[in-house]
């Protein structure tokens, strides 16, 4: 198996793959290299197979993919994707082992405040569990939420939770879950 494309060679193999740039100067901008620096990924590609130049006239280059530089472009993809889908795992699994323990503490109303990802997650992580009476409500403002429920923090930059109130900061939690970070660093 060839060595494995660093993370700027296959920055590169993907601008040239999707023709963002035709030249030196624009995968150069790019890539926010110096253009000696995109010389030298440019001909460490073309070296390992994975580029080849076609020369438009005597001025004009034009870089392609060769079937090995799709194939490798294709293999990091679906590693990429198979990675992100078992990390959302990782965090549903994880915010309906929060919730429920939330939920055994006698919680019902669960106030999400945010519109990412995680708020989604978090729905979707209270259906599965399938908790009886929950009540989920979608909130713009801490001050539109009430402290009969749990205020679930999705979103980054909240300021401080008044007081009296019960609250998971998911984007935090994740960001201190050793497990988790330690999933999102591994290399592709």
């Amino acid at each position: 198996m060839p060595p494995a494309l660093d993370e700027r060679e296959f920055e590169l193999v993907n601008i040239v793959g999707a023709q963002l740039a035709a030249n030196q100067r624009e995968i150069s901008r790019q890539m926010n290299l110096s253009l000696g620096m995109t010389n030298m990924l440019l001909r460490r590609l073309i070296s390992k197979g994975y580029i080849r130049i076609k020369q438009l006239n005597k001025k004009k280059t034009e870089y392609l993919l060769t079937p090995k530089g799709f194939s490798e472009k294709l293999r990091k993809s679906v590693k990429y994707t198979l990675k992100t889908i078992n990390s959302i795992g990782l965090i549903k699994k994880h915010f309906m082992k929060t919730l429920s323990e939330v939920y055994t503490q006698g919680h019902r109303i669960f106030y999400v405040l945010g519109e990412s990802d995680f708020a989604f997650l978090i729905e979707v992580a209270l259906k599965e569990l399938q908790l009886k009476d929950c009540q989920l409500i979608y909130i713009k403002d801490i001050g539109d939420s009430k402290p009969d429920g749990v205020l679930c923090i999705c979103q980054e930059g909240v300021g401080a939770v008044p007081k009296g109130y019960k609250f998971i900061n998911f984007i935090n939690e994740l960001a201190q879950n050793e497990e988790l970070t330690a999933q999102g660093s591994m290399e592709i």
